[in-house]
């Protein structure tokens, strides 16, 4: 039996607990107080952690989706064409790291969002304890927070191409989810459970989930349904989804360049990356972990034969060729 120690409030919870959901791999959902005591367990403190049946513990959403599919074999997330299963792990690999960025900006920076989470995850985190000590939990929290803005390209500036670049993704699943719950088949990948993540927080925080209700509500309600998609039995299709190419080329306009970015800046030993896309500046202190992130998805381009190869490319577009080719 697994265990799975996440919040609520966690991206990367949510997309995990979902995915093993589908998948059928019994485990045990823990918050808490048992969540800060497996964080001990791992070498950075991040959730979710997953504790496996030997005892083990490991962090880090994407690499724990790939190890499952090494160990469990039935209703896999990664679609059996090669380039199909390249084109998902894109998405997933933007959804991870860009659209976190709508929701850290949405939940961090107007008050009245920071008010209504702060006091939530405290809560969620205490699990009890009196209201005097969830309050002042909450305060301390809430200003750790919004003074990491920065630090995560979350600010006012940047936020014009965070929102543009995340309403283009909903736009392209509204017009889907009404005809197909899926973007490689009839059956979700990683690409719809790394979306579901980060989109199910907006769909909680008070701004973002007004806009949501009002702008994109068969994409609101899409999220709830995915949260349980364990009675699915479906097929891959031959090839993307025209939203699942949307998103894409949307990835290609915005994440491309700040991996990119991220990337040249690092090798130029600066501290600060920029870039311009859809018209909107964009810059932020640089992160090692986004130049690990570009540098798996080169490699597993290069991974695939010449003629898969091909085929994901015609489909990523010319924006993300110039950087993995």
């Amino acid at each position: 039996m697994y265990t799975l120690y996440g919040a609520l409030a966690s991206p990367y919870s949510v997309k995990m607990r979902s995915l093993l959901r589908y998948r059928r791999i019994p485990f045990v959902w823990k918050s808490g107080a048992a969540t800060r005591e497996a964080q001990r367990h791992v070498r950075a403190p991040v959730i979710p952690v997953l504790e496996f049946p030997d005892g083990g513990y490991a962090n880090d959403s994407t690499p724990l989706i790939y190890r499952l599919e090494e160990e469990h074999s039935e209703r896999s997330v990664i679609p059996g064409d090669p380039a199909m299963a390249f084109a998902a792990h894109v998405i997933e690999d933007f959804a991870d790291e860009w659209l976190t960025k709508a929701m850290f900006g949405y939940r961090w920076l107007d008050p009245v969002d920071q008010e209504q989470m702060s006091k939530w995850l405290a809560f969620d985190l205490l699990e009890g304890g009196g209201l005097a000590k969830s309050t002042a939990y909450a305060a301390e929290f809430r200003e750790r927070q919004v003074g990491r803005m920065p630090l995560v390209g979350c600010t006012r500036e940047n936020f014009a191409l965070i929102e543009a670049s995340t309403k283009q993704v909903l736009s392209a699943l509204e017009d889907h989810v009404t005809d197909s719950f899926f973007l490689f088949g009839s059956r979700p990948s990683l690409a719809e459970f790394g979306l579901l993540g980060q989109l199910s927080q907006l769909a909680v925080d008070p701004t973002p989930q007004a806009m949501m209700r009002s702008e994109y509500p068969y994409t609101y309600r899409w999220l709830m349904h995915l949260e349980d998609v364990s009675g699915i039995e479906g097929e891959w299709s031959d090839g993307p989804s025209d939203a699942a190419l949307a998103i894409l080329k949307m990835a290609g306009e915005v994440y491309a360049p700040f991996l990119a970015a991220n990337a040249k800046a690092l090798a130029a030993g600066e501290e600060q990356l920029s870039f311009s896309a859809m018209g909107h500046e964009f810059a932020q202190p640089v992160f090692k972990y986004q130049a690990k992130c570009l540098a798996d998805l080169r490699t597993r381009f290069e991974a695939l034969a010449p003629a898969d190869r091909d085929t994901a490319g015609g489909w990523l577009g010319e924006d993300w060729m110039r950087i993995l080719a």
